[in-house]
């Protein structure tokens, strides 16, 4: 299989070049604010780095999220446009499960123990407003994917805590960040169990900030008779 050109922004700006599930060229921008500044030249230098022209990729793998609105239709929309603009197929992947995959790829003895008992992965990113997207996830399938048994869904840390001690949920999470490798490999995972990755729409699972204003309302400074 040819590389795989991976993007993702759902916290950071992540991007890497992946042949064979071996990182060619890898850049990590860890800015949650600054995207659209980021992702132009990090495209330009991670092809560089692997010493690929845009022709000789295979694909390009795009996370969709969970995330905050802004940044991740950067990466989404930088996506779609480079896809199209050398002809390449498109692929989505919920980005929690790059992070999941990282955590199994790299997990002790004892995490390995565990998840065999029955304990689950927790996930968790910012979802600012003082919540975090979660993710449950039981280990990989016979082809590497992650085992995604619960979410995503958006929370208060509180509110998750007591919801999974209600379930009686036993869980071990991990800090590890995202990374576009781990995005290619799980991509490349679904695709070596005929999982169709079509999808590339935004998981944002709650509304955004801006809303339309009502039908029929008045604007301006009101002025009496």
């Amino acid at each position: 299989m040819t590389p795989f050109l991976a993007i993702d922004t759902s916290g950071g700006t992540s991007v890497a070049v992946v042949h064979n599930g071996e990182a060619l060229a890898e850049i990590v921008i860890d800015d949650p604010m600054g995207h659209s500044e980021n992702i132009g030249q990090a495209l330009v230098d991670v092809l560089q780095r692997a010493g690929l022209k845009p022709h000789d990729l295979s694909a390009v793998v795009v996370g969709r999220g969970p995330a905050p609105f802004t940044g991740l239709r950067v990466g989404i929309a930088a996506a779609i446009a480079f896809a199209e603009g050398v002809g390449k197929p498109l692929l989505g992947v919920v980005s929690h499960d790059a992070i999941a995959r990282a955590f199994f790829d790299r997990m002790t003895d004892t995490d390995r123990a565990a998840i065999a008992a029955g304990t689950r992965l927790l996930v968790t990113t910012d979802a600012r407003r003082k919540e975090v997207y979660w993710s449950l996830y039981s280990g990989l399938d016979a082809h590497g994917a992650p085992i995604c048994v619960d979410g995503p869904h958006v929370e208060k840390p509180a509110e998750l805590e007591d919801l999974l001690d209600q379930k009686n949920v036993q869980r071990i999470t991990t800090d590890l960040a995202l990374s576009a490798v781990s995005l290619a490999k799980v991509a490349a995972s679904h695709i070596a169990a005929g999982v169709n990755l079509n999808d590339v729409t935004a998981l944002y699972l709650r509304a955004p900030d801006a809303v339309e204003p009502k039908a029929n309302g008045k604007f301006g400074k009101q002025v009496s008779s």
